[in-house]
């Protein structure tokens, strides 16, 4: 019995790209993009952004609640990988991080078109088998 996982794309930006699309999306260099987004019903968000908000909210509402705080504090205090987590972008599609084939297949395809043009350097899709994700070191969890 096979079962159906969601999916959800990350894309990796150029340098400058990301600079741009964490400060305005709307920017006119990222007219191609932010028309894939808007088409897909999407939202681009910072993977370096979400870490570090998680980790304020951590702080700020007690770090019992939240399993992935050290490992999540760990990456973004990183140099090497908060340098790495600023050019990744998780999307969102209608308002979900995570969603059918379909719309991912559809999502990746646009996307990958902008792959080598300056703005999309590379574009991965994720499922949600825990297999296929891994895990924070035992040390960091808790």
């Amino acid at each position: 019995m096979s079962e159906q996982w969601d999916f959800q794309i990350r894309a990796k930006l150029s340098d400058a790209a990301a600079a741009l699309a964490r400060a305005n999306l709307g920017a006119p260099t990222l007219e191609p993009l932010a028309e894939i987004i808007s088409r897909h019903k999407a939202t681009l968000v910072s993977q370096y952004d979400a870490f570090a908000n998680y980790v304020a909210e951590a702080e700020q509402q007690g770090q019992q609640d939240f399993p992935l705080y050290k490992w999540t504090k760990v990456t973004i205090e990183d140099p090497e990988k908060k340098a790495k987590y600023l050019k990744v972008f998780t999307l969102y599609v209608e308002g979900e991080e995570v969603y059918a084939k379909d719309k991912a297949d559809a999502l990746e395809a646009d996307l990958k078109a902008l792959v080598g043009g300056g703005l999309v350097e590379q574009v991965n899709k994720y499922d949600t088998n825990p297999a296929n994700n891994p895990q924070p070191p035992a040390h960091l969890v808790g």
